[in-house]
């Protein structure tokens, strides 16, 4: 089942905790915002073990879309899935993920 989310601001977000048994194989994000290039940080972590990058300071231009495929996340191992949005000017970065 795929899971569909907005995405906006620069603080991180938790896609998937530790504990939600949510799996993943795809991945893809599309810049939505009218005007301005983000920069997506993508990773999976880990209390005590840290954090591991899919995708870190990937410029993600107006309409471009990120796909990432062959993942194998499983949240059941004690990782969380994570993305960090940076903005590329003034504005709110604003990206639509889609998780399968």
């Amino acid at each position: 089942m795929a899971t569909r989310k907005n995405i906006s601001g620069e603080l991180t977000q938790e896609l998937f905790s530790a504990e939600s048994g949510d799996k993943a194989s795809l991945i893809s994000l599309v810049n939505v915002h009218a005007s301005t290039t983000c920069t997506v940080d993508l990773y999976i972590e880990k209390k005590l073990t840290g954090k591991f990058y899919l995708a870190k300071g990937i410029a993600l231009p107006v309409g471009a879309i990120l796909r990432l495929d062959n993942i194998n996340f499983n949240s059941t191992n004690g990782f969380g899935l994570f993305i960090k949005l940076n903005k590329g000017a003034s504005e709110t970065p604003v990206v639509d993920i889609m998780i399968s």
